[in-house]
């Protein structure tokens, strides 16, 4: 089991959900817990720290990224020269980490760009880097790309929001069998196939988009969530469910909900 939380935006969390996802995950220990990126709403050093008591409190292994509200936005002084510093003070050095088992392979990207206030990008290189470590991947694993902008969106409003050279990465990592992107940055949840008839991808893959986790900043009234993936590859290698969870205002702790199957149809090109 993996849980994938996002945009918690510490500095507008919510308490009460703060409390509720810390004691789900405890309730659910999870394999690993995915946080793709905007762990801060200010990248203020109190935040960070806010968020690693919060990580430390349910005590499973977690990978994190950046967001763009990861960098000083009013400091310009410190989002010029050194724009990770606290992010890195709190999370250490990697800002692409990843997380390898025998069932999960998941891979973390740093797409925010400090010189932009929103606009995320991947590079060749990073393209290149992630595909090949899938190439290396076993059978049984799960393989998880973690962005923070997202490859699809769902409303018009959105498509500004879309990675910049994502067109690129989607074909190369489908190509070398990922099975999952996993983002947020725009706060709305679903589950989306990446193969279609305009695209003709190599193999199948599938944006799995999050909600803000902890954060007052809810749009369009759909509460705090955050997802659950299940995938046990003893039992089906050939699926993975992902289920959201939202946040049930009047019982004060998280539901399951709405639940999306996923094929893991892979070809590779080794």
């Amino acid at each position: 089991m993996i849980v994938q939380i996002s945009d918690p935006h510490f500095g507008t969390e919510r308490p009460d959900v703060v409390e509720a996802l810390r004691d789900a995950i405890v309730a659910m220990q999870p394999e690993l817990v995915i946080l793709s990126g905007d762990v801060t709403q200010r990248a203020r050093r109190s935040q960070f720290e806010a968020a690693r008591c919060f990580i430390d409190a349910y005590a499973r292994p977690t990978l994190v990224i950046p967001g763009n509200h990861d960098v000083p936005l009013l400091n310009l002084f410190a989002r010029a020269f050194s724009p990770f510093a606290e992010y890195r003070r709190v999370f250490g050095d990697d800002l692409e980490p990843e997380f390898a088992s025998a069932d999960v392979l998941a891979i973390g990207v740093n797409t925010v760009r400090p010189a932009r206030h929103k606009n995320g990008e991947v590079s060749d290189a990073q393209i290149e880097r992630v595909a090949r470590r899938l190439r290396d991947a076993d059978d049984a694993q799960l393989r998880i790309v973690v962005t923070h902008q997202p490859v699809h969106v769902i409303r018009d409003k959105d498509i500004e929001n879309l990675l910049i050279n994502r067109e690129a990465a989607i074909a190369a990592w489908a190509a070398s069998g990922a099975d999952l992107v996993l983002g947020g940055h725009i706060h709305l949840p679903y589950v989306r196939p990446l193969n279609n008839e305009t695209r003709r991808l190599a193999s199948e893959l599938w944006s799995v988009q999050a909600g803000t986790a902890l954060s007052t900043r809810i749009r369009e009234g759909i509460s705090n969530s955050f997802h659950v993936l299940h995938h046990d590859p003893a039992q089906d290698r050939s699926v993975c469910v992902v289920e959201q969870w939202d946040y049930d205002e009047a019982a004060k702790r998280f539901v399951a909900g709405a639940r999306t199957s996923v094929p893991l149809e892979r070809y590779t090109s080794r």
